[in-house]
């Protein structure tokens, strides 16, 4: 790479000013006959220790380069073993193990609970220090501490944008932070005990909490009034979480139950009973892990459709069959199965009135049409 006039000129004088600055006088009065250089004490200043400071920045911006290049590589053999067409990795492998990358210390209390910015490489802490820290996760570095709360911070949650924070704490309140000029921008009451969980909605209208006081709440995010309560634990609920879309919220509690409630109409849409013990966390799978839990738990999704048809004299056309008609996402098969109780059955199953078969993208599923003909004359 060739230098022009100026550039030359600008690299001379840092490397005169380094020669001077360091006391090589002899160098420095060698270097400036030998490159003709005007003396200009007012200019000389403008680059005292500039080839210090460039050289520091040619060795930082190389580390950034090696670091972004071994990412890169990772990334990519990431890609090859976990891929779809790759070979998959080993489950144990998914497992985080020493050494960390950074060991972030500033909290006084023990840490409650720790989410990543959605768009930025920040991640925010709570503790019952009653405080909330920022920290940027690239570089290991502490940014700022949210006060506010007067007792342990339980959970904190980030909008979609990351433009809001909430947080809820054993002082029984529910703040909301603006997260880009860190203040308070609103405080909610309401429940009678510890809040325990906080979560903003999908739309980032709306926010839900649940307490120790046995509810779920919900409260509109630019009024900051509580505007749905849900009831039926029977204990400290501990965790709630929304779905994808917000029209279902999950709730897990010390009365050993999952709930499912449908957001519009806030009924309990299901109530789950495996665990023996507190449920304190809750949290929907990803779409994108259907297909590994199926996989795992030897799943297999089908729907079944029976008609029983019983004393009856039936005729079936051919135009009578049902269409199968494409479903996103799956890939339907139709199997028609008819199946004489006794001999009383007269039946042509020519092989047109089958069903057509469509095809659709994704995973496999079984739709089976059974006719149990008992007692009965058809023709079809």
């Amino acid at each position: 790479m060739v230098l022009s006039q100026r550039q030359r000129d600008e690299l001379n004088r840092a490397i005169a000013d380094y020669l001077r600055s360091n006391g090589y006088e002899e160098a420095y009065s060698v270097f400036k006959k030998e490159s003709e250089m005007d003396v200009n004490e007012e200019l000389d200043k403008k680059y005292a220790g500039l080839l210090e400071k460039k050289w520091t920045s040619v060795i930082r911006l190389q580390k950034k380069v090696m670091e972004l290049e071994s990412k890169l590589n990772e990334a990519k053999e990431e890609i090859t073993l976990g891929g779809p067409i790759g070979q998959k990795r080993d489950p144990k492998e998914w497992i985080p193990r020493p050494p960390e990358k950074y060991a972030l210390s500033g909290h006084r209390s023990p840490v409650t609970r720790v989410i990543f910015h959605p768009v930025f490489s920040v991640m925010v802490s709570a503790s019952e220090d009653a405080t909330i820290k920022v920290w940027d996760y690239e570089a290991g570095d502490f940014e700022r501490t949210l006060k506010g709360h007067t007792d342990s911070v339980q959970d904190i949650s980030f909008d979609q944008t990351g433009k809001l924070l909430a947080s809820c704490s054993a002082d029984m309140t529910i703040k909301l932070w603006d997260f880009q000029g860190f203040e308070c921008i609103r405080t909610m009451h309401g429940h009678d005990h510890n809040v325990s969980s906080v979560a903003i909605m999908p739309n980032g209208d709306h926010i839900v909490s649940a307490s120790r006081d046995k509810t779920i709440k919900m409260w509109e995010v630019a009024t900051g009034y509580c505007v749905k309560t849900f009831t039926g634990h029977r204990e400290w609920v501990r965790m709630v979480r929304p779905n994808q879309d917000g029209s279902l919220l999950a709730s897990s509690s010390n009365d050993q139950t999952v709930r499912v409630w449908a957001v519009a109409s806030k009924e309990c849409k299901a109530e789950l009973r495996e665990h023996e013990h507190v449920v304190e966390c809750i949290c929907w799978a990803p779409e994108s892990s259907y297909p590994t839990i199926l996989e795992a738990t030897g799943s297999e999704v089908s729907l079944s459709l029976s008609l029983s048809l019983s004393h009856t004299h039936t005729h079936r056309p051919k135009s009578s069959y049902p269409t199968i008609l494409e479903a996103t996402g799956s890939e339907v098969s139709l199997s028609l199965s008819l199946s004489p109780t006794h001999t009383h059955t007269h039946t042509h199953r020519p092989k047109s009135s089958y069903p057509t078969i469509l095809e659709a993208t994704g995973s496999e599923v079984s739709l089976s049409l059974s006719l149990s003909l008992s007692h009965s004359h058809t023709h079809t």
